[in-house]
C-alpha cells in the first residue's frame, strides 16, 4: 500500500513538472510569435503603397475594389511607418481616393489622421482644406459648423497661403446655393 501511495505521489509530481514545462514552452512560443508578428517591414509596405499608387495613377477608370485596397495599404503604411516622410503623403492620397469613391467617412478619418499625426507636414494646409470641403459640401458630410471651424483654422495657421485665400472665399459662400453664388458673382463683376 505504501508503495502504491509513493508511486501515485511520484506520478503527480512528474505530471506537475511536465505540465509546467509545457506551459513554459507555450509561453515561449507565444513570445516568439508575438515578436515575429510585431515586426514591421516598412520597405515592403512602402513598395506595396507605391505599387497601388502607380496602379491608381495609370488606370483610366477608378476601380472601386482597387481604390479600397489602395486605401487599406496607404493607411497601413502610414500607421506602421509613421517615421517615414512619405507616411502623411499616403494618408492624404488615401483620403483623396476615399473621397473619389464616395467613402466620405473614410476620407474624413484619413484627412484628420494626416493633420493630427503630422502637424509639421508640408501639405497639411491641403489636407485641412480637403477636410473642410468634405464638411462644406451638402452631398458629402454636410456639416457647415465643422467646415467654418476648419476654414478659420487654415486662415489662422496658413495666412499667406493659397489655402487661406480659398478658405476665405469658401466661408463667404457657406450655406448659399449655386444660383446665389452665381448671382453674387455677376453682381460684383458689373
Amino acid at each position: 500500500m505504501k508503495q502504491i501511495i509513493i508511486a501515485f505521489i511520484s506520478m503527480l509530481v512528474l505530471g506537475a513538472c511536465n505540465s509546467s514545462s509545457d506551459t513554459i514552452k507555450k509561453e515561449d512560443v507565444v513570445k516568439k510569435d508575438s515578436v515575429v508578428t510585431n515586426t514591421v517591414d516598412c520597405p515592403s509596405l512602402l513598395a506595396k503603397a507605391k505599387h497601388f499608387d502607380s496602379l491608381l495613377l495609370t488606370s483610366e477608370v477608378l476601380n472601386p475594389k482597387l481604390a479600397t485596397d489602395a486605401i487599406v495599404v496607404f493607411n497601413e503604411f502610414a500607421t506602421n511607418c509613421a517615421n517615414d516622410s512619405l507616411a502623411p503623403e499616403f494618408l492624404l492620397k488615401g483620403g483623396q481616393v476615399a473621397q473619389a469613391i464616395k467613402n466620405y467617412s473614410k476620407a474624413e478619418e484619413l484627412f484628420k489622421k494626416c493633420t493630427a499625426t503630422f502637424p509639421k507636414y508640408k501639405n497639411r494646409g491641403a489636407a485641412l482644406f480637403l477636410l473642410a470641403r468634405l464638411y462644406d459640401e451638402p452631398t458629402m458630410l454636410n456639416n457647415e459648423v465643422a467646415a467654418k471651424l476648419i476654414y478659420s483654422q487654415i486662415i489662422m495657421e496658413y495666412p499667406k497661403s493659397s489655402y487661406a485665400n480659398d478658405a476665405k472665399a469658401c466661408m463667404e459662400n457657406i450655406g448659399k446655393t449655386d444660383e446665389q453664388i452665381v448671382h453674387e458673382f455677376l453682381k460684383k463683376s458689373k
